[in-house]
Order: structure tokens, then sequence, then C-alpha cells
């Protein structure tokens, strides 16, 4: 029986064997595939690598990503327990909003990680992460609600928990949104505990 970990590989691999996005492919140094462990609780969801992350083939590694660590670590976790990822796995040219069929190229291999992970909640980071789980979602307004959703995976569906939250990348630089951020982030040990009820 593979692990958690080896069928997190395996899609890792399917996607370059597939070719997925070949015109993003080809202009990206390399797959940025997630990071963090795969039995997390949390699964974060960014919407496409930058310039950095496609550098080091992590995901959230730039000035965002140090944003994220230091909400990490206000609610008292680190990267090593959650699991980071994006919708859209290699960088867009120029760092351009991933085009609508990217992310539906993608899409099936995102449930496929959230299917061998099976987090207890998934926090989407940024209003194009949101609207793959929510397509009603209005980021200024649903921000910080938990709601719940039926998730159809390769064999049945799932009920999961999505949290939508502002991008650290557009809370950085914006201090009304970066208090949003942090309060909404503070929320997130209550909504686990919450569903583990």
């Amino acid at each position: 029986i593979m692990t958690k970990q080896q069928l997190l590989d395996q899609i890792k691999a399917d996607i370059i064997t597939h070719n997925v996005c070949p015109n993003l492919a080809e202009q990206a140094t390399q797959l940025v595939f997630g990071d963090g462990t795969s039995d997390a609780d949390i699964v974060f969801i960014g919407e496409a690598p930058g310039r950095q992350e496609d550098e080091q083939g992590l995901p959230f590694v730039g000035a965002s990503g140090k944003f994220l660590s230091e909400m990490l670590a206000s609610i008292h976790l680190k990267r090593e327990q959650v699991y980071i990822t994006n919708i859209v796995k290699y960088r867009p040219p120029q760092n351009r909003d991933p085009l609508p069929e990217e992310k539906k190229e993608f899409l099936p291999y995102l449930i496929k990680q959230l299917d061998v992970i099976r987090p207890k909640l998934v926090v989407t980071l940024g209003r194009h992460s949101g609207m793959q789980f929510l397509p009603e979602l209005h980021i200024s307004t649903h921000h910080g609600q938990p709601k719940r959703m039926h998730l159809k995976l390769e064999n049945g569906e799932t009920q999961i928990v999505i949290l939508p939250l502002y991008h650290p990348a557009a809370a950085l630089y914006n201090g009304g949104q970066r208090q949003t951020l942090m309060d909404d982030f503070a929320l997130i040990p209550h909504i686990l505990e919450k569903i583990r009820k």
C-alpha cells in the first residue's frame, strides 16, 4: 500500500507525464507542487507560483510566504504542520493571473491532492482560489466565514469546510486588509475545534 506521501508524489509525476498546461510548463523553471505534511488538518491554497516560488520549487516562499509563516506562528503552527499548494502549479509569465482554462486543467490534480490529504479545513488564499470552490464568492463580504460544501472526488464525494481569506500578497501592502487577514487567521483554531467535534 502506498503512503500518502507516495500518493502525492505520484500526482506530481502525473502532472508532468500528462503534460498539463504545456505553454506554462515550457516557460516556467519547474513545477511547484506543494509543501508540508501529507497528514495536515489544514490545506492552504493560493492561485499560482510567483518568481521566487518558481526558482525554489516551493509555494509561498516570497514576501507573502514570509507573512503566511508569521500568521501561522501567531496561531502556534509551523509550515511543516500544514500543507500549502496552489491551484495552478507553474508560474504564469510576468505573474499574470492564471487563465480560466489553466485553472480548469489543474483542478483535477488539486482535488486529488485533497483526496489524499483529507484535511479538516481548506483555507483558500485570494479570490481566484476561493472561487474554485465557492463560485458565488465575494471576498470582501465572505472572507473569514467558513462554508461547508461537498467535494466531488474520484470515488464518491466528501464534506469539506472551506475558509476563504484574502491573499497575503494583497494584504501585505494594504493596512486594512492586513489587519482583516490577521483577524480572520486568528479564527482558524476555533473553526478547527468546531469541525473536530
